[in-house]
């Protein structure tokens, strides 16, 4: 029973999303919410950009049937529904946001102000993180405020996260269902099948999208879209016990490359969020000769790895699922170090790449 009601949550969420981001695709030019060329970017062509609501839409579907066809066996910790509620509710503002954004393109402290908005309603209703695992011993107890700041930063980091990443066709859509997939895949080894069920909506809601969003994409997600992943792969690694660890594992490439622009943008006097500067990961990538499918392929890869490392970290050891904090440490140092390689790599060759085609171009 409980298998069928996983089976069905997922499916539900896959054929919804395919569904209405098919519809999507057909009224985008009537409803004027096209996506155009800008410099700095691979696009070429206008693209509709309003899949995110069919997303969001399918979301909220199968939640629905996993909270009301919820197996009589299986019961909810205490609060958690409640969490999930304000979790619920703070997916509501994105539309209005993402309607303001798709008809005005606003710029990046409106937006900031609007994610900061979305993510206090799920820390209003009781969602934060209330520990931090330490290397030397016990989890650290955070004081309260302390605990809903950090849960705030997070949804709001991850929102930029994957809202900067989404520059390829199938690459933010990709990668979320993968995350989703690997905080899945934890709670269901803790026995937690009444939070697993929640990030399976969102690798659901993904699939479903990813057939018109791959190269060459029909539509693309859109703020409605990569808003939503952001913020249900945020809010799903804090609800039930905090997984924020094997989330920063997982979407390391994303949170990562992030702070790598941000940081560079920033020693360079331009504003951290401005993009037209070809200085994301997938860019560079792309400038150093790979095809867009090759690039997103590969950056699928990395992901992939660091997921695989992050569940092995929760094998059993002396007990159920027991993991050192050291081991845990090592990892996120590893994989922190293995991306800052990767990244100045790229970015030195991406670099020279450019200025050699500059000097063979007759002046």
């Amino acid at each position: 029973m409980v298998t069928l009601w996983i089976v069905a949550v997922i499916v539900l969420a896959a054929l919804a999303s395919y569904t209405l981001v098919g519809l999507a695709v057909r009224h985008a030019a009537t409803l004027g919410v096209m996506d155009l060329p800008r410099p700095g970017e691979v696009q070429v062509r206008a693209v509709p950009r309003n899949g995110g609501y069919g997303m969001l839409a399918a979301v909220w579907l199968a939640v629905g049937l996993a909270v009301f066809a919820r197996p009589a066996a299986l019961v909810a910790t205490p609060g958690d529904d409640w969490k999930l509620l304000g979790v619920l509710l703070g997916s509501l503002l994105i539309i209005p946001l993402a309607m303001v954004d798709d008809a005005k393109r606003l710029g990046a402290r409106a937006q900031l102000l609007g994610q900061f908005a979305i993510a206090a309603v799920p820390v209003a209703f009781g969602l934060r993180i209330d520990s931090i695992a330490s290397p030397l011993g016990s989890a650290v107890e955070l004081p309260q405020w302390l605990g809903m700041l950090l849960t705030v930063l997070w949804i709001v980091g991850m929102i930029n996260a994957i809202n900067l990443i989404d520059v390829m066709d199938g690459l933010a859509g990709g990668i979320a269902a993968m995350g989703a997939g690997v905080l899945f895949f934890r709670s269901l080894m803790f026995g937690q099948y009444t939070i697993a069920v929640l990030p399976l909506a969102l690798a659901g809601a993904t699939l479903g999208f990813l057939p018109h969003n791959f190269h060459p994409a029909k539509i693309f997600m859109g703020t409605s879209g990569s808003v939503l992943l952001g913020f249900w792969l945020a809010t799903m690694s804090v609800i039930g016990g905090a997984k924020v660890g094997t989330a920063f594992v997982v979407l390391g490439v994303p949170i990562l490359n992030t702070a790598w622009v941000i940081g560079r943008r920033a020693l360079a006097g331009r504003s951290p969020f401005q993009g037209g500067d070809s200085e994301l990961l997938p860019q560079r990538l792309h400038a150093l000769g790979l095809s867009q499918l090759q690039s997103v392929l590969l950056l699928y890869v990395i992901c992939g790895i660091f997921g695989l490392l992050s569940l092995s970290l929760h094998a059993p050891l002396d007990g159920p699922y027991l993991t050192p904090p050291i081991t845990k440490l090592w990892l996120t140092i590893g994989m922190v170090a293995v991306m800052a390689i990767v990244l100045s790599t790229v970015t030195y060759l991406s670099i020279r790449q450019r200025r050699k085609s500059a000097a063979k171009v007759p002046r």
